[in-house]
Formats: structure tokens, sequence, C-alpha cells
């Protein structure tokens, strides 16, 4: 019986398929400038800047080891895992934006939705609509996964900079209850998570390591 699941000659399926690995790999290509964007946590033993792409791996990391404590017991851990290695794609134009800045983070969105548009509009068709899909997913944060995603993403800074001694958000002048107010969302996806990151701080707080902040 004739194969009928393809209407085309082998040179066309050949040069189909040509086009679309070049395509993945011009991503692919791309995507390595994420090395080059660096955050404002500092690494624990250097204390030079963390880049996003080290950032993205330690999250993934924090999910495969604390996803048993996520809110969830039926937590999708591969969907979250899709989602924390694209997010911070769109800092290849957008930068990034330091969390205790204001006037930055309301335009954040924005910039970052148009960064996005371009970089996953590099990937073929049915793969640019899922990474979108996804990142859209985690800035909307109303899924169990998107929930958890942002509780690693808000948990690792936090405990990078109480490693570092409070020296990223020294340098900043950022105080406990600012720090208290930005995190305590981690909660949504991860109570025990948040108990813990409260505890860091308090150890902070008391050891004269992270001012408290106006009264």
């Amino acid at each position: 019986m004739p194969f009928v699941g393809f209407v085309g000659s082998i040179s066309d399926f050949d040069s189909s398929a040509a086009q679309r690995l070049v395509r993945q790999i011009a991503f692919i290509a791309e995507c390595d400038k994420l090395k080059e964007v660096f955050r404002q946590t500092l690494n624990t033993q250097s204390r030079r800047a963390e880049n996003d792409a080290e950032h993205s791996w330690h999250l993934c990391l924090c999910v495969i080891v604390l996803a048993e404590h996520a809110n969830w017991p039926g937590l999708d851990v591969l969907h979250v895992l899709k989602m924390l290695i694209v997010h911070d794609l769109v800092e290849i134009d957008a930068g990034d934006t330091f969390a205790y800045d204001t006037a930055a983070m309301a335009q954040q969105h924005e910039r970052e939705a148009r960064a996005a548009d371009r970089i996953f509009g590099l990937l073929p068709a049915d793969q640019a609509a899922e990474f979108r899909a996804l990142w859209d997913e985690f800035e909307a944060k109303a899924t169990p996964e998107a929930k958890f995603a942002t509780a690693c993403d808000r948990f690792q800074p936090v405990l990078l900079n109480c490693r570092a001694q409070g020296a990223g958000w020294a340098r900043h002048g950022v105080t406990h209850d600012r720090v208290v107010a930005r995190n305590r969302s981690i909660a949504d996806g991860s109570t025990e998570l948040w108990r813990h990151a409260e505890a860091m701080l308090a150890e902070m707080l008391e050891a004269g390591q992270l001012p408290a902040g106006p009264k």
C-alpha cells in the first residue's frame, strides 16, 4: 500500500527538515548570549555577579531537588523545568531587571514581551508557540507549576544572598522589609520553602547583615 501521510517528494521533505533544523540551531546559538547577561545576585564563593545561564541551571536543580515541598503532590516537574529553562531567555534583549528597582520593574513585562516575540520567533512555528505559551504561563503565575516555578525563582536569589552575608543586597541598600515583601509569594508555590526563607532572613536580621528598614 502506498504511503499517503505526506504529500510531496522526498526532496521536499529533506528541504523542509533542513530549514527546520537551521531555525532550531539559530535559536540555540542565539541563546548562548544568556551567558553574558549578569544579574545583581552574587555567587557565594567568588562574589562575582551570577549570569542568567547559571541562574537557569541552578533553578532547574532547585526544582529537581525540592519538588517534594511544592504545595501540590501531583506537580508536573518536567513542565516546571521547561518553564524555568525558557523564562529568562527574554533577558538577552531586555536585560536583567533588578527586583528592587521599582521604576525598572514597572516596564519589565512590556520589554520582555517584545523580546519573547523576537527570540521565540526564531524557532519553527510550533516550537515558537510552545515556548511562548510556557513563558506566558510563568508570567501569569496561575497554575500550580507556574507558582512553584516562581517560588524557586524567588527562593534561589534569597538563598544566595543569605549565603553571601547579604553582600548583594547591601550594594543597593535593600532592607529586610523589602526582601520579605518581594518574596513572601514563595508561599504560593511552597509554604515550606517560604518558612525556610523567613528563618534565613530572620537570622540575617539578627546578625546585622540585613537592616530592618524604616519603622
